[in-house]
């Protein structure tokens, strides 16, 4: 539809007011005589407007009196319009055609990849395999085989359970569903012993099938065995078995800082400053010429992708960097504020090592000062 709308602007198109009773019936009869019409709008229940290339004007005229339907040019728009209305212009019209060759030309390649993960489940390193297997930004659309792409991806990578390529305009699209891990399958006629995989103080210790190698109150250490994979009977003698058995114990997670009384902190000041490049796919053009005027700084740097409509993109992009100013400034801490910090940033790394916090029994909190002389 897009490319029928991009030659109806070059050879031309009108936008008309027809009106009747009979609107309905005279929309049908176009579609079914394949007249392209675009941009159809209602007002009230006997008057529509609508767009039709010059060349299907003659037939449309048929198709309204037909159905006993009035018509009436609104407007006149396309290219040999504005044509005729910047004939003198020269300059004007060359830029403009180059502009429409260029669009034309670039209707022709992929110039944005858009990944859609299912539950936007994030999956590594996916955008650089698509483009060493042939998806990548500049590709031409007709050298591009989504069924090939699609094929070498599922060899090469085993957590993708689905996926589907679609080519729209310049944008290709990527829908990707991920797999879930498959569970490990244990053979349980196979020998083996029980070990422990953290330091700790036994609780409880069940073995169903083995011998316990440790008894309640023991002190293990990661690696210790736990339940042997054997068994010994008076008249069967040594069995080797597939251990298992239920094992709880108390472990304890260690964690230590360092905190300084006297130390230097970046902090923003608010002063901001923009900088902006323009992207020709991987050609970049700087519009600034200066460095920062800050000293210190963090740069926040993003892409805008231009784009005539929703899938068409175009391979020009604007490029805007932010730079915010840092000053360091010096911090000075009382002994309880030093401890406060190092409590709270100590709590919130083990928040996320240990998984049953709800088993928490006891924490110990120990600080201590050092100071430095000399």
């Amino acid at each position: 539809m897009f490319i029928k709308i991009l030659f109806s602007y070059l050879f031309g198109y009108i936008r008309i007011k027809v009106e009747g009773y009979y609107i309905e019936r005279f929309i049908n009869i176009c579609k079914s005589s394949r007249i392209t019409i675009w941009n159809l709008k209602r007002n009230k229940d006997i008057c529509l407007f609508l767009n039709v290339r010059i060349s299907e004007f003659k037939n449309l005229r048929e198709i309204a009196r037909k159905t006993k339907c009035k018509i009436k040019i609104q407007n006149k728009k396309g290219f040999p319009f504005l044509l005729y209305k910047y004939k003198k212009r020269k300059i004007f019209m060359v830029l403009l055609v180059v502009m429409i060759f260029f669009i034309w030309l670039s209707s022709n390649f992929v110039w944005n990849v858009d990944i859609i993960e299912e539950n936007a489940e994030e999956i590594p390193n996916i955008i650089q395999d698509l483009e060493n297997v042939g998806l990548k930004r500049g590709n031409l659309k007709l050298k591009i085989d989504t069924k090939e792409i699609i094929n070498k991806i599922r060899l090469k990578r085993n957590d993708i359970a689905w996926m589907g390529i679609e080519l729209k305009g310049t944008n290709a699209i990527v829908r990707i569903v991920k797999s879930t891990k498959r569970p490990e399958i244990i053979d349980e006629n196979e020998y083996c012993s029980i070990v422990s995989n953290k330091d700790g103080v036994i609780t409880k210790i069940n073995a169903q099938n083995g011998t316990a190698n440790v008894k309640v109150g023991d002190t293990v250490k990661q690696g210790d065995i736990l339940i042997n994979g054997w068994m010994e009977g008076k008249f069967t003698g040594v069995r080797y078995v597939h251990a298992k058995g239920e094992v709880e114990a108390k472990v304890w997670y260690t964690k230590n800082k360092k905190v300084l009384y006297n130390t230097t902190e970046k902090e923003e000041t608010g002063n901001l400053e923009n900088k902006y490049e323009i992207k020709f796919n991987n050609f970049k053009i700087n519009l600034y010429k200066k460095l920062s005027k800050f000293e210190i700084y963090d740069t926040i740097e993003t892409e805008k992708k231009l784009k005539l409509f929703s899938d068409f993109y175009l391979p020009i992009s604007i490029i805007k960097k932010t730079n915010k100013e840092l000053e360091e400034k010096q911090k000075v801490y009382t002994m309880e504020e030093a401890k406060t910090i190092g409590i709270k940033e100590l709590q919130e790394e083990l928040e996320k090592e240990i998984e049953n916090k709800d088993r928490i029994v006891n924490r110990n909190i120990n600080t201590y000062e050092r100071r430095r002389w000399g």
